[in-house]
């Protein structure tokens, strides 16, 4: 089972970036999932995540300015009006088959907002 994130890069605070992952090596669609970051220092966070029904859920620090999608085996983080503190290594992950406790992680691709 692989997931590979991609989509990180250097913007400037206020810009967008759009994560992707992509899955592959056995069937995402009875998973959860989602988002999580780690910025230097800091323990890794929850983001974001996603349900096998479509229900998302988020962090506080980004609700309104982030939204997770999924695509058969691809999973999406949009992510608008970005502050320095969203700055750190962005990791998507899956659960099992309907299951909701993350199981399988992806490589980390790194956002920097510079202010």
């Amino acid at each position: 089972v692989q997931l590979q994130a991609s989509g990180g890069g250097l913007v400037q605070a206020g810009g967008s970036l759009r994560l992707s992952c992509a899955g592959s090596g056995r069937t995402f669609s009875t998973s959860t999932m989602g988002w999580f970051r780690q910025a230097p220092g800091k323990e890794r966070e929850f983001v974001a995540g996603i349900s096998r029904t479509g229900t998302s859920t988020y962090a506080d620090s980004v609700k309104g300015r982030f939204t997770v999608s999924r695509d058969n085996a691809m999973v999406f983080l949009q992510m608008n009006n970005l502050k320095p503190s969203d700055t750190a290594v962005y990791y998507c992950a899956s659960s099992t088959a309907f299951r909701t406790d993350y199981t399988y992680w992806g490589q980390g691709t790194l956002v920097t907002v510079s202010s």
